[in-house]
Order: structure tokens, then sequence, then C-alpha cells
């Protein structure tokens, strides 16, 4: 989720607008470079760098669109905090993953450029610098507008000068009873070297003066944070002042207390830091015989992975940064000051217990089709019709409720199902353990390399197989990211195949704020197909014959060249041409050359990317004709859906898959037609909502940058009016 400055074209650094001020202000581009004129001749090159964003560079752009929208006052209070910790969290995986296989790609001497033509070390030195730039705005916005903002609502974090003497003694009984059992100091010297730290906990390098027990020589010591502990601890009612909810950070605590750490020494300095390593699994699938066993121990070895990324507070003195940056192996550049705790994203754990419901958005009650009551056999609404449902906003409750029932109903025989990223208790899975309790076939395919969820996809793999159903990993060298679901069941002695297809996760949390879709379906060829994918997934054999269904890695990338060269080719004999893709990231340079030529006989083509966007819009002579937007808002976009005019004959397809490479080429994935014609009209009048909204609307510059959309006559927020259109009323 996010906002409207950024970096240009070619990577310029962002630098801070002139100001005396104490107002946050957006950062001002240097937008001198060199590249491809505004207007490029009739026959330019279609390879030429100039015309391609580096996705990198792109990545941090749609962060500080998150970021932005800390500032933005039409969200609720408490909702702008929560983007400020997404952007951490976001720039917490963008250096685990992206920066560190840049790093690694660099030490190997793998200097070759893509296709925006940058090497990774020009590339690692503009992510420094945007970087740099980003998380010192990011605290300046939490320092000066939030923690102003959130005391004026009565909520404080008191900081250690602050402290009244009600709360010193309560936070020494914290300290005592909660924090010094479980403390470990690691007093620095030949004896003890340099810990091994776990990737992004807090820690503290501690100077020290004085002898110890032993007649050692003070010097430095690490004391790590336990990582048991929340980050911001809530003051109890009597300790704080009439009508406020106050808090202390658990940094604030242990540095007050550093001296009971180590008893008769002197703490001359106490300085929190965190290192980020890199976390990206290193399975080399062609030598691989136990996939599950494999990644367990990547699993332990992703805890220590390779620094990249070392955050320290910002008064630590220069010499024992530049000692903390030698034991990690990284460069100045790799250094960030913070003004604040060095490990915002915790504080998400924290921020969901606040009960302050009037400084959050309101709550509503997902829709559900007219077609779906209370007590209705789910199969025969389905079999009446397909059910088209639009996440968050209609609810994922039929999608629960179908599994549900599936295993409950004794006419159904099989069930077998995709999981990508489930989440805890997820009452999916429960349905599935409990249908092969009863003794039907279940086939689940779990995708154990799903980033970041490799240990809950395990756990879940084993408590399937404990339940007697068949569990596969898909394809080693094919991460199997499609989202669906085939049913058999008999009906009046014949069988009767059922399916869910769907953008995105099996997840019942995400499903109340992502944007997705789902469609549920009987429909014959779609449910064939579906099985088909099933057995190529299971099985092994030549590529099934799959017409309706798109199929990556085999049909679906073809399939949308084409679709995109035939509303150029209705564009070259005077038809009207259109198209509409929305998507989370548009970086495959295929595609992206298939809408330049597009562009060129004259498509209108509008694009709707959240994320990612490699493609450059509004180039005369390229791509005038392309416009790109990024909707950011309460709920994250995360649907793929596709819209081409054809000449009248319109086709409207929903994907798990973006326009990636390795989406395209590298997964497995499904792209659906929207067969039923209502349906398919639903969806593209909902894709016309978001090409008016001027409230959340950001619009990609020919430099790079993105503008956030200038409300023109009445606000117009695609999501507030789709949840209008979709969700329960009151």
């Amino acid at each position: 989720m996010e906002a409207s400055y950024g970096q240009s074209s070619r990577g310029e650094a962002l630098e801070p607008s002139d100001t005396g001020s104490s107002e946050i202000v957006p950062l001002r581009v240097n937008h001198t470079r060199s590249g491809l004129h505004p207007k490029a001749p009739p026959d330019a090159d279609l390879d030429d760098p100039a015309l391609y964003f580096n996705r990198e560079l792109s990545h941090l752009q749609f962060n500080v669109r998150v970021l932005e929208q800390a500032l933005d006052a039409s969200h609720p209070l408490l909702d702008r905090l929560f983007f400020l910790l997404i952007f951490s969290s976001n720039l917490d995986e963008f250096f685990e993953i992206r920066v560190a296989g840049l790093k690694h790609r660099h030490a190997l001497g793998r200097d070759d450029s893509g296709d925006d033509g940058r090497l990774p070390r020009q590339i690692l030195d503009e992510i420094s610098r945007l970087t740099h730039l980003q998380v010192e705005r990011q605290y300046r916005i939490l320092n000066v507008e939030l923690i102003p903002a959130l005391e004026e609502q009565r909520l404080r974090v008191r900081r250690r000068e602050q402290w009244t003497s009600d709360q010193q003694t309560w936070v020494r009984d914290y300290f005592d009873n909660e924090i010094m059992p479980v403390i470990s100091p690691i007093g620095l010297d030949p004896s003890h070297p340099f810990p091994r730290l776990v990737n992004k906990s807090l820690n503290f390098i501690v100077q020290l003066e004085g002898r110890d027990a032993f007649g050692r020589e003070g010097g430095l010591a690490i004391l790590p944070a336990p990582r048991s502990l929340p980050r911001l601890i809530a003051l109890p009612g009597h300790c704080c002042e009439t009508g406020f909810d106050e808090y202390v950070f658990l940094s604030s605590i242990i540095h007050a207390h550093a001296e009971e750490v180590f008893p008769g020494m002197a703490v001359c300095g106490c300085y929190q830091f965190r290192l980020t390593r890199n976390a990206d699994m290193a399975v080399d699938t062609g030598e691989v015989s136990d996939l599950a066993s494999a990644l367990r121990g990547e699993l332990l070895a992703r805890r220590y992975g390779k620094g990249v990324r070392l955050e320290v507070a910002d008064d630590c003195p220069e010499e024992l940064a530049t000692f903390l940056l030698k034991q990690f192996e990284l460069d100045e550049q790799d250094l960030y000051r913070v003004r604040g705790p060095v490990n915002l994203t915790r504080l998400m754990a924290v921020l969901a217990d606040v009960n302050r419901p009037e400084l959050r958005y309101r709550p509503f009650v997902a829709g559900l089709p007219k077609a779906i009551r209370k007590g209705v056999c789910l199969f025969d609404v389905i079999a009446n019709g397909d059910i088209l449902l639009h996440h968050p906003f209609q609810s994922f409750a039929p999608v629960e409720e179908l599994l549900a029932e599936a295993a409950r109903d004794p006419a159904v025989l099989a069930i077998k199902q995709t999981l990508y990223r489930t989440g805890a208790d997820s009452p999916i899975v429960s349905a599935l353990v409990d249908a092969a309790r009863s003794g039907k076939e279940v086939t689940v395919v779990v995708e154990l390399r799903a980033r970041f969820d490799e240990a809950d996809n395990l756990q879940l793999a084993s408590r399937l197989q404990e339940a007697g159903a068949i569990v596969i990993y898909g394809v080693m060298a094919y991460k199997t990211h499609a989202k669906m679901v085939h049913i058999v069941r008999r009906e009046r002695g014949k069988l009767r195949d059922y399916a869910h297809l769907g953008t995105g996760n099996y997840h019942s949390k995400t499903a109340r704020v992502y944007t997705d879709y789902s469609l549920l379906t009987a429909n014959q060829t779609l449910c064939e197909e579906v099985h088909k994918v099933f057995q190529q997934l299971s099985g092994m054999g030549k590529a099934r014959r799959i017409e309706t269904l798109l199929h990556a890695p085999f049909t679906l990338h073809d399939r949308m060249l084409a679709m995109i060269d035939r509303e150029a080719s209705h564009a070259e004999q005077g038809k009207r041409a259109h198209l509409i893709i929305k998507c989370n990231s548009l970086t495959e340079p295929r595609l992206i050359r298939a809408l330049y030529r597009a562009s060129r006989a004259g498509v209108e083509c509008d694009l709707i990317i959240r994320g990612m966007c490699c493609l450059r819009p509004g180039i005369a002579g390229v791509s005038e004709n392309i416009r790109v937007r990024s909707i950011i808002g309460r709920f994250l976009e995360h649907s793929r859906v596709f819209y081409f005019h054809n000449d009248g004959k319109e086709e409207v397809w929903a994907s798990s898959a973006d326009f990636m490479e390795r989406n395209m080429l590298h997964r497995v994935e499904t792209c659906f037609p929207l067969l039923d014609r209502k349906l398919a009209a639903r969806i593209r009048k909902d894709l016309e909502t978001y090409l008016v909204d001027n409230c959340q609307s950001w619009h990609l510059q020919p430099d790079g940058s993105y503008l956030k959309q200038a409300a023109q006559g009445a606000p117009i927020s695609a999501q507030e009016t789709l949840l209008y259109a979709y969700a329960a009323k009151p």
C-alpha cells in the first residue's frame, strides 16, 4: 500500500525540498538525466533500455506510495500508523530478498545488465541513496506527525526522560521480573567472539568501563533483546495519566537498566542496532531428493544468512557503527541511522490490540450474492449458474463453506485443492482434514516454497498427511501459484464436477483486506480442465490439451501476447481497440513490448498496476496511448483481471498470475475466462470504477515519478464505491 514522490526514470537520488520549516514536505526529484526523448521516432527500438524502468527502483516507488498514506488525513489515525509499519515490513523484505540477490550477483561477478541497462552495482548505489532518504522521511513522519497525533487522541508513548516515579517503579519491576531472567549479555573478548545474531533481532552494543568479577577490563558487550517479549509494552492504568493509554518501548526499558545487567561496571554507552540478513532460500531443485527435508534445513540457515543492512540508533558513535559494519562485512552505504525503534515492524502485533475503534476504519459486513442464502445447498446454487465473488467487498465465506459442505456431504467423492498461503487455523485446511478422515479422496498440492510461509506450509502438509490426504509438492522447478479447487460429487447416479478458481490465496484473514475475485462454477469444460491441471501436477506425462483455461507455464504467456496483438491488429484496421490490464506488477519484457506495439497501432491501453511497473508510458511514438495508474487505499489491490474489447466481442479473464516472467514462465498458474456475460460485465464495470478514481489513484509519469490524481469534481474512491455496491447494507 502507498504515495507520490519517487526516483526519476534513470534512478537519480530523491532530494529533500529546500525548507527551513518543521513541516514534512514531499521529496523533490532530480530530473537531470539522459535517455529517450519524450517524443521517440516511429522506428524507435523497443529493446532500448531507456524504455524500461528498473524493477528494484520501481518496487521502491511502490513502497514510497505506501509510506505517503501515513500522511494522508483521509485515513483514520491508527490505519495511518499501520501504513507506516507496512512500509517497514515491505522494506525489510526488499533488503532480505532483492538487495541480497543483487549483492550476491555482484559478489559472483555476474554484472550483467537487465532490460533497463543497469548493472547490479549501479542499482545497489541507487537503492542506498533512495532508501536512506525514505527511512529518514519515515522516522520524521513517525516522530513529527504520528506520535503527536496519537497523544492528541490520548495514546502516549513515554520516553525514558518522561517517566513518572510510579512508572519508573513499575518499569523497574517489569525489568526485574520479565526481562532480567531471560536476557543473555555477551562480553566481547578472546573467549567470547562476536555472536551470531538472528536476522532482524533487536540488539544493543554496550560500552563498559571497570573490572568485572573475573578481573576482566571493560570494553564492549552485545545485549540481545529477548525475542519473546513485545516491543511496545502497555503501562497499567494506575501508572497512566487519567484518560490516557500509555506505552513504553522495550528498548527504553533495557536501555534504562543496562547497568543492572553488568553489575559493578560503568555503562558509558548503550545503542540499539538491528541486522537484516539474506533470507532467500537456496534450494537446488536439480539436486534435492526430498524437498521438505531440504527446506527444513534452509529455514534454519535463513536466520543467519549474510548481512545486507545495518540499522543503528542515530546517536551511535561512529567508531561503534564502523566496528559493527566490520563484523557483518558491510559497507558504509549499508548503514542506516534511525531516530526511534529499529524494529518498527514488530509494533504491528501491539497495534492490533489497541482498543480504539474510532481511530480505525469502520468495520463492515461483507456482502453475499442473492442466490446464496442461509441454509441453501451451495452445490445446488452453483449448478444453477456461476457465482462471482469480489473480495473483500463480498464475503469469502462461501468458498470456505463450499469446502466444509463438501467435507460433510456423503455424495462428495473427491476433493483436490492447491494451497499457497492459508494462514494459521485455516477453516479450509480443517475442512480438508475432515474430508480425508471421513474417507474421501483428498489431494492437496501444497507449495512449500511460498516465501516466508515455508514453515507454516510444512506443518499443514504434515497435518493433512496425518489425516490421510494425498499431499504433493507440485513440480520442483515451478512453484504452484494457481488457486483452484476441484470437487467430484455423485448426483442422480452420475458424477458431477464443481470448481473454484480465484485470483487470491485461500487465506481467510487476507480475504478481508485484499481485493480478489472468486469464481464458483459447475461449467463442465472449466471443471474438466481444472481436473487436467491437477493430473499434470500429481502425475507425469506430456502437457494435456487445455483450450478454455489458460495455463502457465504452457499457454498463458503466448495467449496474452496474442490477445494484445489482436487488439493492435484491430486498431490497424481502423476499428476501436481497447484493453485494460489490472495486476500487481508488470515487469515481463515481451509483454511490455507487445503493449508498446499496441500503443503504436492506436490501442487505448489502461493499466492498473498496484506495484512494480517497468513500462514507461507517455512516450510519443511508443507509449502515448498507455496510461498507468496505481490504486493505494484501505484494501490491498491484489486481483488480476484482463479486459480485451476484441472488436466488440469482449473478453474478460481473471488470473492468479501477474505480468511477470516468474508467473508466466516459471510457475504453475491459471487464467480463466468469465463465460457468463453478466459476470464479465460486472468485472468490466468494476474496472471502469478504478479508472475514474480520483482519490486513491497515482499516475505513472514518463520520468518514472508518480503523481497523485487531483480530485476534479465529486471525489470518487473506487474502493469505497465497490464497498457500497457489494457490502451488506446496515
